[in-house]
């Protein structure tokens, strides 16, 4: 048994992270821990935008990356007198699962989800990122004299590639759905402690404790699924994650914040090196932002997020699915080069038909990325050895895997600089702003 393990029935050396939760470290995890590229992430936010609207809600990737790591501890000990799980793995992969729950978010840079969302040339997805951190001298020197993995090994979880051959066998893919699955270490951790800090109830109402005790592995798969007693945790756990989008990440202040960063990011790209800025720490990156957008455009977006007065656009329209259904699915999940040609139109148009000043950054099109958000394709295995979906036996998670809910809490959402808002929504009803945005669109295409 990894001593890792073992700290979880002695609990003699403890880091204590909210709410009230002790995680026991060895010697070699606080190593780690210590090194220069974990602590950057106690200066990344774990969420961004989140806390202009939600001010509590600043907590940082280093406490999110304990919480997963203690998880990820959770999980091997609840599998620790499986013997299908024992012959699956071996000490070594254990140790890879370990490292890579507690790197797992080595490769983010400030503001990095809104940022990936847009999809720029030459800007490598955070899970490829990681692995430039993991060879740091500081983090890899651990690694060779504490563990018995390595980089490959980690990066393998991480990535679900490149795969070494010691790790070619069913253990490996097990493992990785515990990282990466719907019901997974970061899952877990994440919506309950953007709950706690965003001071609202949706992501901590479903049982974890009676999630993970009735974790097991898949009999046909190998991969993670859960016991029928674990049904009723399950179904709350995605609920949960529907609300929180609903009323944290795609709340429209904070999404509004988030057109306002993401527009500044693509004019500002050039300006700020912004590739070299992504090893940067949240205020060095801010400030760099800031530095860039002097005498530009983007100026006033930048600084109504991160001057001395937050000024940010306000939303004059905005549909779903079920109202407006042919906006929705004329824009969501465009790539974002598209979304800024077609609020330029748009604002050109409007500028005509009101005779208002409006300059091509004053309308923002924010839209559902090309990325769905939710997988609820979790197993459940019954106690007669039958396997069903967790969509077949919940009604909640049949109506949400029916009807992604990506189409209903990720609105398209047009906003407008603050000032003008009232002046431009004067003249349109809701019928005639879908007129607009749609004519800009097929402008643009």
């Amino acid at each position: 048994m990894l001593p890792e393990v073992q700290s979880l029935h002695q609990m003699q050396s403890l880091v204590r992270i909210p709410p009230s939760q002790d995680v026991p470290l060895t010697e070699r995890v606080r190593r780690l821990l210590d090194t220069e590229p974990l602590r950057r992430l106690a200066s990344i936010s774990q969420l961004g935008m989140v806390s202009l609207v939600y001010p509590g809600a600043n907590h940082s990737r280093w406490e999110h990356s304990v919480g997963v790591y203690h998880n990820a501890l959770q999980f091997l000990g609840r599998f620790e007198g499986d013997s299908t799980f024992q012959q699956m793995t071996n000490p070594r992969m254990q140790e890879a699962f370990l490292i890579a729950a507690l790197v797992h978010d080595l490769g983010h840079w400030p503001f990095c989800h809104p940022i990936e969302d847009m999809d720029l040339e030459g800007i490598q997805s955070h899970e490829h990122r990681a692995k430039t951190w993991l060879l740091n001298n500081d983090l890899s020197e651990c690694l060779n004299q504490d563990w018995e993995c390595d980089v490959e090994d980690v990066a393998a979880l991480l990535t679900g590639s490149d795969k070494p051959d010691e790790l070619d066998h069913g253990g490996f893919n097990f493992l990785r759905s515990c990282i990466s699955g719907p019901v997974d270490i970061d899952k877990l951790d994440y919506l309950y402690r953007d709950s706690l800090h965003a001071g609202v109830p949706y992501g901590q109402n479903f049982d974890k404790a009676r999630l993970i005790s009735t974790l097991c592995i898949h009999p046909r798969t190998g991969r993670l699924a859960i016991g029928e007693k674990g049904k009723t945790a399950a179904e709350m756990m995605v609920f949960s994650r529907y609300v929180m989008f609903s009323e944290v990440y795609w709340h429209h202040a904070v999404r509004a914040a988030t057109a306002m960063l993401q527009r500044s990011v693509f004019l500002l790209q050039n300006r700020m090196d912004l590739d070299s800025s992504l090893r940067l720490d949240d205020p060095a990156w801010i400030a760099k932002l800031r530095r860039a957008s002097e005498g530009s455009v983007a100026e006033p977006l930048v600084e109504g997020l991160f001057g001395g007065r937050r000024r940010l656009y306000k939303r004059a329209v905005e549909f779903n699915v079920v109202e407006g259904a042919h906006i929705h699915e004329a824009i969501a999940r465009k790539p974002y080069w598209w979304l800024v040609a077609s609020s330029e139109k748009l604002a050109e148009r409007v500028a005509k038909l009101t005779g208002v000043a409006i300059h091509a950054a004053d309308l923002l099109i924010d839209a559902p990325p090309a990325k769905l958000e939710v997988d609820i394709n979790l197993d459940v295995v019954h106690r007669d050895g039958q396997v069903r979906s967790l969509r077949e036996v919940s009604p909640v998670a049949a109506a949400l895997a029916d009807n992604q809910f990506d189409n209903y809490v990720k609105r398209v959402r047009l906003f407008v600089r603050p000032d003008l808002l009232t002046e431009i929504n004067t003249n349109f009803s809701k019928q005639q702003w879908s007129s607009e945005i749609l004519e800009a669109c097929h402008s643009v295409e």
